[in-house]
């Protein structure tokens, strides 16, 4: 994995950096630099060094684990498959891959148990995983089987070339039929498990939305994701007031049913790596957020 620092905004410390590229803990990353994991311009470097424009920074390992990621026999919800990749229906409520503290019942574990061919490209811990969705976001994802696909998968990503469309219950009354939210992400500097809009460290972000129907208290609309962060469609919903409804961490209400956010990854277009084919899958929202969506409809 290699980055080159091209922005101004990115010349902090290389373990602030490395936090936010890589979503890890600041002890992993400085562990990291300790084993020489992290190398900056071909060298060796130190948790202090203050990044410089042009310098070339290189992940060429990963920290061994304690704990290995072991397959578990779990139903997957799979909407296509060949012999380079899988669309997958994600239920809400399933962490996509293990991380910290948290290595069952996630769909990397349901993945090696159901093939032995996915991608190698993202480690161990992240077995064919090319993006990822929030654990209580539902809907669909791309599993690469080959480390040919995903790079291809990955690029199309990076471009901005792999379609994502997404259905959201928001909370309160959108007036206007269209908007455009073009305002940056980076960490919470008060809470780094949080996402929030900021001129600090942050990237561009920009997301667009539509409104589908309009309830007494809240809005049913579909969005459309130009940029990828984490955590974007929850932040900017919150950013502009009307925060998904059901987010435990954005949400400016407690949580109504133990289904999650009301956010659903309904649609995805890509070109397929080997066939060049352009590739577009939907799947329908759960029953359970439709559920959720007619108690408000019907207030």
């Amino acid at each position: 994995m290699n980055y080159i620092i091209d922005d101004e905004k990115d010349l902090v410390r290389i373990d602030k950096f490395l936090i936010d590229k890589l979503s890890i803990s600041r002890s992993k990353v400085q562990e990291m630099i300790k084993q020489n994991l992290v190398l900056v311009n071909c060298k060796s470097t130190k948790n202090s060094y203050v990044l410089k424009l042009n310098d070339k920074i290189e992940i060429v390992g990963e920290l061994k684990l304690e704990t290995s990621v072991k397959e578990e026999d779990m139903p997957l919800d799979i909407i296509y498959e060949d012999d380079s990749l899988m669309v997958i229906n994600k239920p809400s409520g399933m962490v996509v891959h293990p991380a910290n503290g948290h290595y069952t019942n996630t769909l990397v574990n349901g993945l090696l148990h159901y093939t032995n061919s996915l991608s190698s490209n993202n480690g161990n811990l992240r077995p064919g995983i090319v993006h990822r969705i929030d654990k209580d976001t539902s809907g669909l994802l791309i599993v690469a089987k080959t480390d040919k696909a995903h790079e291809a998968l990955s690029k199309q990503l990076k471009d901005k070339t792999l379609y994502r469309e997404y259905i959201a219950l928001v909370s309160g009354r959108i007036n206007h039929d269209t908007g455009e939210i073009d305002a940056p992400i980076g960490r919470d500097i008060n809470d780094r498990k949080k996402m929030c809009v900021t001129d600090v460290n942050s990237k561009e972000a920009i997301t667009y939305f539509k409104v589908l129907e309009r309830y007494k208290n809240a809005t049913l609309i579909e969005v459309k994701l130009k940029t990828g962060r984490t955590h974007q469609i929850r932040v900017h919903m919150k950013y502009i007031n009307h925060p998904i409804i059901n987010d435990p961490v954005y949400g400016n209400k407690k949580t109504v049913s133990s289904f999650g956010q009301m956010l659903h990854a309904k649609k995805i277009s890509f070109v397929h790596p080997i066939t060049n084919k352009i590739m577009t899958f939907t799947c329908e929202e759960p029953e359970e957020f439709n559920k959720i969506k007619d108690k408000y409809k019907n207030e």
